[in-house]
């Protein structure tokens, strides 16, 4: 089971609230697609095995790398490709719209995962699942996912 959160925007109760779900759920990883915002909240993230992507809020990104650091964290950067299971996933925050899309229809990819538009999504393109988290920027359902990469499912969570 893989944890996936974006967006989370410096929403520290909804961050806990996820973080149980995580635990609970016995998570082997969490993903995080961007936008955590502020270097201090990574420390929130410790004692899981997670990794970042950076978002397009994510201003002060040597920082948010020294603190990824500090926790045992990987951060990735703007794209990463990662094998789960001989899955391939690939890792984006869809800043550019063009290039989440080239991802997508690549047809490279098992799964494409994203955030941004703070809307969640699990939908199915060619052969390629794209799902996106939802967020936890305010006046938006504040969701995350526990994906199943075994019974290819993805579970959205309520945590804000």
């Amino acid at each position: 089971m893989i944890g996936i959160i974006s967006d989370t925007h410096d929403n520290v109760p909804n961050i806990l609230n996820a973080l149980e779900v995580f635990k609970k759920k016995k998570v082997s990883f969490v993903l995080h697609l961007g936008d955590i915002i502020a270097p201090a909240t990574v420390k929130y993230f410790s004692g899981l095995n997670i990794k970042f992507i950076k978002g397009n809020c994510d201003g002060d990104v040597e920082n948010i790398k020294r603190k990824c650091e500090e926790i045992g964290a990987e951060y990735l950067g703007e794209f990463a490709e990662i094998e789960v299971k001989n899955k391939k996933l690939a890792l984006y925050h869809g800043t550019d719209k063009d290039r989440l899309a080239a991802l997508i229809s690549s047809g490279k990819y098992d799964y494409v995962l994203h955030g941004h538009d703070h809307k969640k999504k699990n939908q199915m393109v060619g052969k390629t699942r794209v799902i996106n988290p939802g967020a936890h920027y305010y006046k938006c359902e504040n969701t995350i996912v526990l994906l199943d990469i075994d019974k290819d499912k993805a579970e959205f969570v309520e945590v804000g």
